[in-house]
Parts: structure tokens; C-alpha cells; sequence
């Protein structure tokens, strides 16, 4: 295969950007400029926490939806310039970092133009919107000696490093199989159906289909709901399903499978949406088979539970809709956002009506979401220039797992990995779902 050529030539008219360098140190003192690009629920929430940190300020705020843009605006008070065009955001020497909130297809072209113009950025899960361009972006970073941070955030909790050192320390036995599973009920409706219809009064809505095919406006294809389309991204495996790979790879240390396979359906939800509502797929690591499923019928979800205890996203009692499961010879371990627990395995051998034996001790741990540590860990690295604790190349790998599922979904084979070409081996059709043909002008990658 050809070296690969990811990063074109900009189009862009205005002025050639120039920004502080790579190698520049904030005094003791110093502000650290943010403006954030993508402006709706998610991007003013960790912009919040970002704005938390000591010294930290949001200069400008970018949306292609005018109600979003002078609601960050408003927050963020005096001093903070609004615009609709993330370049002009770049533009500016006075930002030193970006925060890209966006829609997964709008993740990389905002990241690759940063790190061009020597500015760090934070970008949300999942890193791009496919594998080629997630691998241009480590690119970009590598290249302009960047800062750039992924809202992967487990890898800044406490918990999660537990986890992690109790596998790996050998203290769960051999783990040789581990799950994954997300589960909401979204029956009967499920996002619903509603007609193509003209743009909302200050909505540039080609710009926002950017990269993506040009089509009519539909409320579905906007806010809220662009997930589940596989013109913006890739439903709950991408979704979700990120975060939880990303851990998986913490906890068991390694990144990348050799073979994926998966099934599933958008059975019942009988929507406009075109992902699938179940979905179950298996990856082949070196060391371990890997089991994700994700379900829009039920939210039950899986694994032990604890009377009384708290889980990720729960509605009941009895319900465990998010989590991982490390299936050790000594015990059972399953983890989520806010904690985790242990369930040992039986002594072999034990005596009948006996007191039981065990292999290990029954242990449990609370934990909490940790975007805000993660933001603070950000923020530490553009003073250090440190690498952050979700590096580019570590949201990659996390956001590939998703990738290759949808893709062994879409095709309906089993595919073999070749993780450091980066290639499907010997699947002309799947490999051609590494990449899309973005559209133009935006088709910079």
C-alpha cells in the first residue's frame, strides 16, 4: 500500500494563520484562552468544567446554529466573541487551545486546522467519524507538536486505575473473555419519524452537513438524534461503546484485535433512523476474546448486582444498563462510571453443606464521572506540554473497535485486522468503509 496521504492543502481565502508555538511557557499566572467549537449540551458542559480550572478563559464560541452560539456566549460574559465559522476561531492569535464539541463527522477538519495553526485541542468521543480520519489527526498532532486530548474520560478516574492494576497484577486469575454492553429502551418509538422540512431560522444547515452528503434538513439529522445515522456517526457502539473500549484497553493492555465479527438489526424501532437498535459483536485480541452488545429494547442491561448500590445510567433497582466484565479464574469483575465491584469464584473441591470457599475476596468501590479531572489534566498539558492521559493515538485505537464493529456489521462478514498497516486484509469492499468521500470544499482529508 502507498504511503498514505491524509492532510490536503487548505482551502481557505483569509489570512494566513499565526498563534503561539508549540514551545512557548505560560507564566505562573498566564491565561490559557479556549474557545470552544460546538456549542450544544455536551460542549457547554465540559466547557464549564473547563472554565473551572485556575486561569483558564473562553474567548470565543463557534455554532453553526445561532441559538446555540449566544447561549455559550451568554455564559461565557463580556469578552467572548460569537461566530459561525470555526476558522475565524483560528484565526485569532489569542487562542491558545480549542475545545471541538461538535457532531462526529465535523471532529476531524476542526482538529487537523488547530493543530495546523499551532493550537492544542480537546475533542470529544469518538475521535472521528472513521478510521482514516482519525488517523490524519494523530498526524496533524504529531506533526505540529500538539497538545491534543480526547473525552475518553475514564482515563482520568481513580476507580478505572484500580481496575486496572488488579487485572493486571494477576490478582483476578487469567482473564481470557471480557464484555461490553450498552442498553436503553427506546420502544416504541424510538427517536420517531418526521418529514424533511426547511432549516430553523438561524441555522446554516450546509455547513453543518459539511463533509457529509448534501440533503434536505430533517429535525432527526440535528440535534439530539444525529447518532443514529451513519452519515454523522455510528450510533451506540460509537457512541458509548468508545468510552467502554478505551477502558478495555486500560485495564487488559491491549489496543487492537485481530479479527471482528458482528450481527444485529434495527428490528423493531421502526423510525427514521437507519443504525442498528441491537447489535452484538466479537473481537479476537491476542490475549482475549472481547463481547460488546448494545441493545435499544431493553434496559437491563447485564452483570451482578448489589442491593442498595448505585449503577451508571440506571432507572431501577434492578437494571445495569452500562458496564464491562472482566471474567477472571478467580472472580468476576464489572466496572461502570461510578464504580465497581468483584465477585469471587468458588474453590474447587468444597464439601458438601459445608461453609463456602472462596478464591478471592468480595470487594466493591464507588467511583465518579471524571470529565473533570480529565479537563484539568488538559489544561495541565498545554502549560507542561506533557502528552494528556487520552492522547490522540489512545482515542484512535478506542474509536477503531467501534469503526471495525459498524463495518463487520454493514458488510456481514468477519473481518481480519491488520492493526499496524491499519488494513482490512483481503475485504476490497469493507476496507473501502475506512474512508468516506467527503464533500467539497471540505474534502481536506
Amino acid at each position: 500500500m502507498e504511503r498514505r496521504r491524509f492532510i490536503k492543502q487548505v482551502v481557505h481565502t483569509a489570512a494566513t494563520v499565526s498563534a503561539v508555538s508549540a514551545a512557548r511557557a505560560f507564566g505562573a499566572n498566564e491565561r490559557v484562552n479556549v474557545a470552544l467549537i460546538g456549542c450544544g449540551t455536551r460542549g457547554l458542559h465540559v466547557a464549564r468544567l473547563m472554565q473551572k480550572v485556575p486561569n483558564v478563559a473562553f474567548v470565543a464560541v463557534c455554532d453553526v446554529y445561532e441559538t446555540n452560539a449566544a447561549k455559550a456566549k451568554q455564559w461565557a460574559g463580556q469578552g467572548c466573541e460569537a461566530v459561525g465559522d470555526f476558522r475565524k476561531v483560528l484565526d485569532r492569535k489569542d487562542v491558545h487551545a480549542v475545545l471541538v464539541a461538535t457532531p462526529d463527522h465535523w471532529h476531524a477538519i476542526p482538529t487537523i486546522l488547530a493543530c495546523q495553526a499551532e493550537k492544542d485541542v480537546y475533542v470529544e468521543k469518538p475521535l472521528a467519524h472513521n478510521i482514516r480520519e482519525g488517523r490524519a489527526m494523530i498526524e496533524a498532532a504529531r506533526k505540529h507538536k500538539r497538545v491534543v486530548q480526547v473525552g475518553t474520560q475514564h482515563r482520568s478516574a481513580e476507580h478505572y486505575r484500580e481496575v486496572a492494576r488488579i487485572v493486571q497484577g494477576g490478582e483476578l486469575g487469567k482473564v481470557r473473555f471480557v464484555r461490553v454492553w450498552n442498553y436503553t429502551n427506546l420502544y416504541p418509538r424510538g427517536i420517531g419519524r418526521v418529514e424533511d422540512a426547511k432549516a430553523p431560522e438561524g441555522l446554516d444547515w450546509d455547513f453543518y452537513l459539511g463533509p457529509a452528503p448534501a440533503v434536505s434538513f430533517n429535525k432527526n439529522r440535528f440535534l439530539g438524534t444525529f447518532r443514529w445515522f451513519w452519515d454523522y456517526a455510528g450510533g451506540f457502539i460509537t457512541d458509548w461503546g468508545t468510552h467502554r473500549f478505551d477502558s478495555v484497553h486500560q485495564v487488559m493492555g491491549e489496543e487492537s484485535p485481530r479479527t471482528v465479527a458482528a450481527v444485529g438489526g434495527r428490528f423493531e424501532l421502526k423510525d427514521g433512523a437507519e443504525t442498528p437498535d441491537v447489535l452484538q459483536a466479537t473481537y479476537e485480541y491476542p490475549s482475549f476474546v472481547l463481547s460488546y452488545e448494545s441493545c435499544q429494547l431493553n434496559a437491563h442491561g447485564t452483570g451482578g448486582r448489589t442491593e442498595g448500590k448505585s449503577y451508571y445510567r440506571a432507572r431501577g433497582k434492578d437494571d445495569r444498563p452500562h458496564g464491562e466484565a472482566f471474567y477472571g479464574t478467580n472472580g468476576t469483575l464489572f466496572s461502570d462510571r461510578i464504580g465497581f465491584e468483584i465477585f469471587p469464584e468458588l474453590e474447587p473441591g468444597g464439601r458438601p453443606g459445608g461453609p463456602p470457599s472462596f478464591r478471592m475476596k468480595r470487594k466493591e468501590a464507588a467511583g465518579q464521572d471524571a470529565t473533570e479531572e480529565h479537563v484539568k489534566n488538559f489544561i495541565d498539558c498545554v502549560i507542561s506540554r506533557k502528552k494528556p492521559a487520552a492522547d490522540v493515538e489512545i482515542g484512535h485505537r478506542a474509536a477503531t473497535i467501534a469503526h471495525l464493529g459498524n463495518i463487520a456489521f454493514r458488510t456481514g462478514r468477519k473481518l481480519k485486522w491488520n492493526a499496524d498497516k491499519e488494513e482490512i486484509v483481503g475485504d476490497a469492499q469493507a476496507a473501502a468503509l475506512l474512508t468516506r468521500k467527503a464533500r467539497k470544499p471540505w474534502d481536506l482529508i
